[in-house]
């Protein structure tokens, strides 16, 4: 519950809106780090960038102590709060920062892979939607590599939903590719 709340706050929102700018009916309409920086600049998105991983990484640190189960259950839940928030009528941004901030108190290494991972892609493609789906599989893969079942789950159920939370970037990057 405590994750789902810390991850339902709209921070691009909120930090949109003290600049007079109703994010979600500006650029992509996205409340995330990506679509603030594009329509209020660096300063504006990389506050809200590190607002996002901040509500993760919070959610997985108070439940430390107990099992990697819940603490794999109370990070995803961190996660669908920012992808469903009800502040928003169940809507919210696509989990790439809250994910980065859930991970990032997990295994600080592997997220540090799983960026390399994403700033290679972009590099290359340009797309950070591709450089974020190109990162959690990183992470996922190794995760189910080292047989570390919770947060192999996690990491999965991760992937799965930023696939999902991505659709219409990927629907678009179909079309373009033909």
């Amino acid at each position: 519950m405590l994750g789902f709340a810390l991850g339902s706050i709209p921070f691009g929102v909120v930090v949109a809106k003290r600049l007079g700018v109703d994010i979600k009916q500006h650029g992509s309409g996205n409340i995330g780090a990506t679509n603030v920086t594009r329509v209020l600049g660096l300063i504006p998105g990389a506050i809200v960038l590190a607002l996002d991983v901040a509500k993760g990484a919070l959610a997985v640190w108070l439940a430390r102590g107990c099992t990697d189960w819940v603490i794999a259950a109370v990070g995803f839940a961190a996660i669908l709060g920012h992808c469903f928030s009800p502040w928003l009528g169940g809507r919210g941004g696509k989990g790439v920062a809250t994910a980065l901030g859930v991970f990032l108190v997990i295994s600080p290494p592997l997220t540090g892979i799983a960026v390399l991972v994403f700033g290679a892609v972009l590099a290359l493609s340009k797309i950070p939607a591709l450089g974020s789906l190109a990162g959690v599989m990183t992470i996922a893969l190794i995760l189910v590599y080292r047989t570390e079942r919770p947060f192999a789950t996690l990491a999965l159920a991760t992937a799965l939903l930023l696939v999902y939370t991505h659709r219409t970037n990927l629907a678009k990057l179909k079309i373009n590719l033909k």
